[in-house]
């Protein structure tokens, strides 16, 4: 029986009672049944109360607001901690079970006599929440496959394909390509990037726009899979982008399909070779983008950036830092005595931050999901 069929059974049960044994012929009756019947409809009342059903709207967007929030506070302080040359740390929420109980009981007695009648009535309830939440830290081998492991050239192709732009994708993913090197701001081997790199991201991005962009997997007789990097030229325009890509990366004129493999260089000039990032270089490479205090520097707790004028040139986020908590900030942690926060007004960071969630996403592995499962028992 459903939450509506079963109210309203109960409902018809009730106005039952009532007119049988409340009516206006039944005004003599006595203490005792007058009090049975009052037992009886409060223990109705009882058996037909269902918290079951209302608890869900509540603690599914309750629970997803949580995590959410908690994910992101965790993320932004791990970024946080690599800028400081500290260990990040990553402890995912396993399981959450949340189980509820709703008790009630009535005490009702009654002496008819008469000269006098006598009533004692009494009741208690109690309501239980008793969530059991799972943590589980990241680490050893489950840490090396998701954040040591290069994240695979055709994540990157994928998320291209399926609208990312190739201003955000590649800066943050693909360390080089073809051998022109983007900037890396992590670690001891810190590069300012090359020119011709953020060329070939402009003209990527254009050819994008215009729709002259695709890939496709191919496997052979023996089953081995290859993807491909299309590039069509629609409009003049898209031809001549694709001319000048195919000079910068040494690729043959008159092809449209190029092969993609995980390399530094090129095997011949029908190949495109990427060497993608792992997700620890990815934080860490944004982790250098923070904004730090002065004295912080000056005191040797970290390292100023790499070169002011190519973060103004190619920064990617913007973390602020102060003394007090942030009003209006779309996710802040405290570190060392300061807030660290992305500002909710700044859309272009808000979306690089989304970004780099998502990629934790696509580079889960094993076979545990990555979400945490939520089961509440109620009734």
């Amino acid at each position: 029986m459903n939450a509506g069929s079963r109210a309203s059974h109960c409902q018809h049960v009730v106005q039952h009672i009532v007119m049988r044994y409340a009516s206006p012929s039944d005004s003599g009756s006595s203490v005792v049944r007058i009090l049975s019947v009052i037992g009886l409809l409060a223990s109705i009342q009882i058996a037909c109360t269902n918290i079951g059903p209302k608890t869900i709207p509540r603690d599914r967007f309750d629970y997803n607001a949580a995590i959410s929030d908690s994910w992101k506070e965790q993320t932004l302080l791990n970024i946080v901690k690599l800028r400081y040359a500290d260990v990040p740390l990553f402890v995912q929420v396993a399981s959450v079970v949340s189980g509820y109980t709703l008790e009630g009981s009535v005490n009702i007695a009654g002496i008819d006599s008469d000269p006098g009648n006598s009533l004692v009535a009494g009741g208690s309830a109690k309501y239980t929440d008793r969530p059991t939440i799972t943590y589980q830290p990241i680490t050893g081998d489950q840490f090396n496959r998701s954040f040591m492991t290069p994240i695979s050239p055709r994540i990157v192709l994928f998320l291209i394909q399926s609208g990312w732009s190739v201003e955000v994708v590649f800066p943050l993913t693909v360390d080089s390509i073809n051998g022109l090197q983007s900037e890396l701001a992590a670690g001891a081997s810190q590069r300012i990037g090359d020119d011709d790199y953020y060329r070939f991201v402009e003209l990527f991005r254009q050819a994008q726009l215009s729709g002259a962009t695709g890939m496709q997997i191919r496997r052979d007789d023996e089953s081995n899979e290859t993807t491909l990097l299309v590039l069509r030229r629609q409009t003049p325009e898209g031809q001549a982008a694709r001319s000048e890509i195919s000079k910068l990366l040494g690729l043959r004129e008159g092809l449209d399909s190029f092969s993609v493999k995980y390399g530094f260089l090129a095997a011949d000039d029908t190949e495109i070779a990427l060497i993608t990032r792992s997700m620890l270089q990815v934080i860490t490479n944004l982790a250098r983008q923070i904004t730090v205090p002065e004295e912080h520097i000056a005191s040797g707790r970290t390292i100023p950036p790499l070169r002011k004028i190519a973060l103004d040139e190619r920064q990617l986020i913007q973390v602020n830092s102060s003394t007090e908590e942030p009003k209006d900030a779309y996710v802040s942690v405290r570190y060392r005595g300061y807030w660290y926060s992305i500002d909710d007004h700044d859309f272009e960071s808000k979306r690089i931050f989304s970004f780099v969630m998502l990629l934790f996403s696509l580079t889960e592995s094993g076979d545990r999901a990555a979400l945490p499962l939520v089961t509440i028992p109620a009734g």
